[in-house]
């Protein structure tokens, strides 16, 4: 029995950027990509049940007046609430990390050289978590 590849949602206005995470995950890993450029359309896709999004904090580089990445994460959230979403930002600052916390995101990764091997790290932590959590689960259900 093969278990599906996990779906994968990469969401940022930096078209170049995109382009080489999609790369980067398709060379490196089996899982279903989808791009998106904008938090809008990520929302409107969400039925495409991703299991992690990747998210760019500022996403106004095509539409200034586009939903920026805290408002994507808010209706991602709401729609599903336990999916991981992981914020990627170019500032290194700790209120935009704490910020992106508070609003429930799984972790927070700077845009860098390493940024990829960062996210695919970051990955397997929140699949490992999930399977952690579903046998404790199973366990209490025993209990």
């Amino acid at each position: 029995m093969t278990s599906k590849p996990i779906k994968l949602f990469l969401v940022d206005d930096d078209a170049v950027f995109l382009k080489l995470l999609k790369i980067d995950f398709e060379a490196h890993t089996d899982f279903d990509v989808e791009t998106y450029a904008t938090g809008e359309l990520c929302v409107e896709n969400l039925s495409h049940k991703p299991d992690v999004i990747i998210l760019d904090y500022q996403l106004d580089g095509i539409d200034k007046n586009a939903m920026n990445g805290i408002e994507t994460l808010d209706k991602a959230k709401a729609v599903y609430p336990n999916i991981p979403v992981v914020m990627l930002s170019s500032q290194d600052k700790i209120d935009v990390a704490v910020n992106c916390m508070h609003h429930k995101a799984f972790d927070y990764v700077v845009k860098s050289e390493t940024a990829f091997m960062r996210l695919q790290k970051i990955i397997a932590t929140i699949f490992q978590y999930q399977k952690l959590e579903k046998e404790l689960n199973w366990y209490m259900s025993r209990m």
